[in-house]
């Protein structure tokens, strides 16, 4: 079997916009709360067209931290995976103490995900938007990306690329999928 390459995108600030909870960022806790981020779809479109895997990498701890049900976070990516065309979504549903091997920055996630449908990590991309999620990434022998957002920890990560918008990843990631190239010095677009 012939391995593909994958793009794996974090949630809450990459697909989906954050909740401002308490005047902090948060995660949504309903379907009613998941507000799809406007450019998603056909950045999605894209790098399926690219031909990419799409899979979906999230830290859901509110989960274990009793703040909100499984049955409303499985709800919450049917909405999602109605919107958008991914292969499948992953969530980590511990909390910093679980010490579990896939909570992001910890590279469980992709690595199932890789030997579950046939993924060619040093071909793939993890796009986030905070440091952890370029950790991850880069644990798992990916190029990444880090979106920029006014809230987010990942400005000093070591990205491959730090854009603005997800739509931006689709000439940057096409410029640079070759192996060779794509690993060079991390670039700002």
């Amino acid at each position: 079997m012939s391995l593909r390459p994958a793009i794996f995108l974090d949630r809450d600030g990459v697909l989906n916009e954050i909740v401002t909870r308490d005047g902090k960022p948060a995660s949504p806790r309903t379907p009613n709360e998941l507000v799809i981020v406007a450019d998603a779809p056909a950045a999605l479109a894209a790098f399926r067209e690219m031909g990419f895997s799409l899979f979906v990498v999230t830290n859901q701890p509110d989960v274990r931290r009793g703040l909100m049900t499984d049955a409303a976070l499985d709800a919450i990516h049917a909405k999602l995976t109605a919107t958008l065309a991914v292969d499948e979504v992953a969530a980590c549903r511990h909390d910093n103490a679980d010490a579990c091997a896939c909570r992001k920055p910890r590279p469980g996630l992709l690595l199932d995900l890789a030997a579950r449908h046939g993924i060619d990590l040093s071909r793939s991309w993890m796009i986030g938007d905070q440091d952890r999620d370029i950790a991850c990434g880069q644990a798992a022998g990916c190029a990444t990306v880090l979106i920029a957002r006014p809230y987010n920890s990942g400005a000093r990560a070591g990205a491959t690329c730090t854009l603005e918008s997800l739509s931006q990843a689709i000439p940057a990631i096409a410029k640079t999928c070759a192996p060779a190239s794509r690993m060079d010095t991390a670039r700002v677009y």
